[in-house]
């Protein structure tokens, strides 16, 4: 379970913004990578009962989450979230649109924060300080906010994508790999939200349109 030692760490520096930041959608075949920034505020103790809400989202169900999305809104100093598109993830690669999405999310906190917390990614520059932590989402709160809101961001379009392209089940699978997902990639080839870099599509196994 995560915890607010490290935030906790860096207020006891004299600190006052410090923003845990993570990604969603890193592996899907088809969709946008979304990533959220999320300061919580340098009052807390950590011991307040609406933080024992926040985990890693993957080991949340999705009612959980929704639930923890609103509590966050309701309580942090600053919420920013950003999508990178898939045509995007063509152009420059999943690993730079994960980075490039992640300082986006940071630049659009209505509060400049002072430290960044990351879930862990191989950054090399970065305007601000930050410590990059390994399964950071399962170990600090900001960072397991920030993992939530934009999980729940990124299943909210996926579920709104599946009325726009019908029939790949987005709804459902939320455009990850899975047996049915593939199985329609082959009924009916790959639609605009498809990652046409990706393994099969850019091994060129399914049907690839012009659409």
């Amino acid at each position: 379970m995560p915890d607010f030692s490290h935030e906790l760490r860096l207020f006891g520096q004299g600190l006052k913004v410090v923003a845990g930041v993570d990604e969603a959608g890193r592996g899907p075949l088809a969709g946008p990578v979304v990533a959220a920034a999320v300061a919580l505020p340098a009052s807390l103790t950590g011991e307040e009962e609406w933080l024992g809400a926040l985990d890693d989202s993957k080991r949340l169900s999705a009612a959980q989450r929704e639930a923890a999305f609103k509590l966050i809104q309701q309580h942090a100093l600053a919420v920013s979230v950003v999508e990178e598109s898939p045509a995007d993830i063509d152009r420059i690669g999943i690993g730079k649109a994960v980075i490039l999405a992640m300082m986006r999310a940071v630049e659009g906190l209505q509060t400049v924060p002072e430290h960044l917390l990351l879930d862990y990614v191989p950054i090399k520059e970065c305007p601000f300080p930050f410590d990059a932590l390994v399964k950071g989402d399962a170990s600090s709160y900001s960072i397991a906010a920030a993992s939530i809101v934009a999980k729940v961001t990124r299943d909210r379009m996926m579920e709104r994508a599946d009325s726009l392209y019908p029939g790949y089940g987005f709804a459902r699978h939320k455009g990850y790999g899975t047996a049915l997902h593939r199985e329609q990639l082959e009924r009916l080839g790959p639609c605009p939200l498809h990652r046409r870099s990706f393994s099969p599509l850019r091994q060129g196994a399914l049907k690839l349109g012009d659409d």
